[in-house]
């Protein structure tokens, strides 16, 4: 048996409280994880491409209120 399918065992034994905890748990380090390489992304200039666009089309009357 691999580690996944060990981990993957011990979940489905879990009570349903603490499975109600963990998939918590496991959505905020996914989201944590998400927001870390947002923030190196950004960091890196890998987005900076967006601010182009949307000053491009600033400029040219593109962009609608909201």
């Amino acid at each position: 048996m691999t580690q996944v399918e060990h981990i993957q065992a011990e979940i489905e034994a879990l009570a349903p409280e603490d499975f109600v905890r963990l998939r918590k748990w496991f959505a905020d380090k996914d989201w944590q994880s998400w927001d870390e390489q947002l923030e190196t992304d950004i960091a890196e200039g890998k987005l900076d491409f967006l601010l182009e666009e949307a000053m491009t089309a600033k400029h040219q009357g593109k962009l609608q209120e909201l």
